[in-house]
């Protein structure tokens, strides 16, 4: 038999998911739930966002649903039997998790057991118990040269033995995905055997044609010389198809709740031209912040920089002040209709936090060749 013919009968041959449905997930380390935004969009069900911060699944509930939240501690050796009690018969088709990878620990004997990876291990685990057809694994780019590279080969060794073809782990720029923010992030996917092997989508969007900061949030108040309030009413129209993608079945702005700042603050923020920091203040001006993101205003003209879980060093391109969450939730590609709950404090850890749901779609769509 040929080669192209024995590929023809191993597809054949392979189980199909059922088309009579979508494809199921669970987001493991949801956090508000920047991937499930994504995955939904594409077309997956969603059964299940797993964490154990109360804020973020507070804002996960909100927007998804309490019977699809989850407060379960990753750390319990029964989490698993958690998981499968509250999915109930449903079979789960991919997971997906953005677990932490602070904890790691390689030093001495190298041990990846180690308690302070069980994070990590804890997504193999359920991969492990649940044999999804695909799996997704969101971290920060350091990951990949942690220790040498040593974590990042151990996970893809560990998958590949668990019955999955593992796609070589890839840094994706949201930038290059409809994402108004140039944020890098490490993606980890894998499908079944017997699946199609899955490939990264490529870029949807030319450099030279980025989503700009302006054409991102320029539709939304000042802020300027008002806070604002939590639940708020548009001004205007959209004035970019960027503007008008967010603002789809919204009918109420939520979340564009300025902060307050002393005079010295503004005075300082207003001497920072756009697109630069505190390199361009005059001596003396601002020397209490003097790293690397200190006294950051974005540029009109181009995408922001990676939007962090505080709120102090950037700061809008126009306004003499920190973007509201709103603000940084449409420079993560969050839909108006999502709504931030808990403290500014809170809402900002969760914003910083999340995957650019843009970004994820983008991943969702293509493992969809993969796994229908």
């Amino acid at each position: 038999m040929t080669r192209t013919a024995q590929q023809h009968t191993l597809e054949l041959d392979a189980p199909r998911m059922d088309q009579t449905r979508s494809p199921t997930f669970i987001d493991m380390f949801c956090g508000c739930g920047g991937l499930s935004v994504g995955f939904k969009s594409a077309g997956y069900q969603l059964l299940l966002g797993i964490d154990h911060d109360e804020p973020s699944l507070k804002t996960y509930s909100k927007n998804f649903g309490a019977d699809r939240t989850s407060l379960i501690d990753l750390y319990d050796e029964e989490f698993c039997t958690q998981i499968a009690k509250a999915v109930g018969k449903q079979g789960i088709d991919v997971v997906i998790a953005g677990p932490p990878c602070q904890g790691f620990s390689l030093t001495g004997t190298r041990n990846f057991d180690d308690r302070r990876n069980q994070l990590y291990l804890a997504v193999i685990k359920a991969i492990s118990r649940f044999k999804p057809r695909a799996f997704l694994i969101e971290n920060v780019k350091g990951m990949k040269t942690l220790y040498g590279g040593s974590v990042l080969q151990e996970v893809v060794s560990r998958l590949n033995t668990l019955g999955y073809q593992v796609t070589t782990p890839r840094v994706l720029c949201a930038a290059d995905y409809g994402v108004p923010q140039v944020r890098e992030r490490l993606f980890i996917v894998g499908v079944r055997q017997e699946c199609p092997p899955f490939e990264f989508p490529l870029p949807t969007t030319a450099e030279d044609a980025y989503v700009t900061c302006e054409q991102a949030i320029s539709d939304l108040q000042a802020r300027n010389d008002e806070l604002g309030v939590e639940k708020d009413a548009y001004i205007g129209e959209a004035t970019s198809e960027y503007q008008a993608r967010m603002r789809a079945g919204s009918s109420v702005l939520w979340n564009h709740v300025a902060t307050r700042h002393t005079d010295l603050v503004k005075s300082v923020i207003s001497l920072v031209p756009e697109g630069q920091n505190y390199k361009s203040l005059p001596p003396g001006v601002g020397t209490s912040r003097t790293f690397n993101e200190a006294w950051t205003r974005y540029h009109s003209q181009k995408p922001s920089r990676t939007i962090d879980t505080g709120h102090r060093n950037h700061f809008h391109y126009k306004w003499n002040r920190v973007p509201t969450i709103r603000e940084n939730a449409r420079l993560q590609s969050f839909p108006d209709t999502f709504v931030f709950e808990g403290t500014k404090t809170q809402q900002n850890r969760q914003v910083g936090n999340a995957v650019p749901p843009l970004l994820a779609e983008a991943l969702a769509r293509h493992l969809l060749k993969s796994i229908t």
